[in-house]
């Protein structure tokens, strides 16, 4: 497959109600794949919405629990895999902000743990996770996964470039007033380190938090090919994988990095 169509969920589900999260992610798969996407993503804590407060930890689910299940069946259904994020439960205290990518025979290609916690409010109700590039081999594309704060750690997208990563996802959250991040940081961190970044948001009020929506997939030239407004929408793109190569070959920064001098950094 040269070009890997992708289709990003902007949406907040129903926060606190997974069985009905899990009916807006089938019909998304089913309209995705319906236009010939491989690839459907959905955002931050999909699975059980944002501020729910101690209900994070009640919803909270195993990497192999009832609800990844349920998305291996939908991902199977529709020949299509799918991305979500979810609170994961890793042991009796632990729970992480996760994201897990599911293929399209249903099967689990991928989980990863926020590295970086945003404020207040996830540290006290998540741990971070501790492996910053978390990748997975689909049609042929290297797909790295990081889920919102992460990705504005430039460290943090460099090292997936260094690893190869074609086409980085990001299910966010955010939230008013860093709009800034889907309208420019977002197609910076594309072309400086040459890769597709897929950035999918929540929209709309959920508690003390407006998400921003804004979802967007941005190109190795740091141009945007899609974007979402400020609503729930199901927006689609290609990240074309002939086109990658070709800008790779012309961009010089990968190759011109002196790593040496940057001991400082670490």
């Amino acid at each position: 497959m040269t070009s890997l169509h992708t289709a990003l969920l902007q949406s907040s589900g129903r926060p606190g109600d997974v069985a009905h999260n899990l009916t807006v992610l089938e019909d998304a798969a089913r309209a995705a794949a319906a236009t010939g996407a491989a690839l459907l993503a959905c955002p931050e804590l999909f699975l059980t919405g944002y501020a729910i407060g101690d209900g994070i930890h009640r919803l909270a689910e195993p990497a192999d629990g009832d609800s990844a299940r349920a998305i291996g069946r939908i991902a199977a259904e529709h020949g299509i895999a799918v991305l979500y994020g979810y609170p994961e439960r890793a042991g009796a205290d632990t729970v992480h902000n996760s994201a897990q990518l599911i293929g399209p025979d249903g099967g689990r290609l991928a989980n990863y743990r926020k590295t970086h916690l945003f404020g207040c409010f996830e540290r006290e109700w998540f741990t971070p996770g501790d492996q910053a590039v978390v990748q997975a081999e689909l049609y042929g594309a290297r797909i790295g996964v990081m889920i919102c704060y992460d990705v504005e750690f430039p460290e943090n997208v460099r090292a997936h470039a260094l690893a190869g990563t074609d086409l980085l996802l990001v299910p966010t959250a955010q939230m008013h007033p860093f709009q800034f991040v889907p309208e420019s940081v977002i197609p910076v961190r594309a072309f400086e380190n040459q890769m597709y970044v897929a950035y999918v948001n929540r929209v709309g009020q959920e508690g003390e938090f407006e998400f921003v929506g804004l979802s967007c997939l941005a190109g190795p030239d740091g141009v945007v090919r899609t974007r979402a407004g400020r609503t729930e929408q199901l927006v689609q793109a290609d990240a074309d994988l002939a086109f990658l190569k070709e800008s790779r070959e012309n961009n010089p920064y990968l190759h011109d990095r002196r790593p040496e001098l940057y001991g400082p950094l670490t």
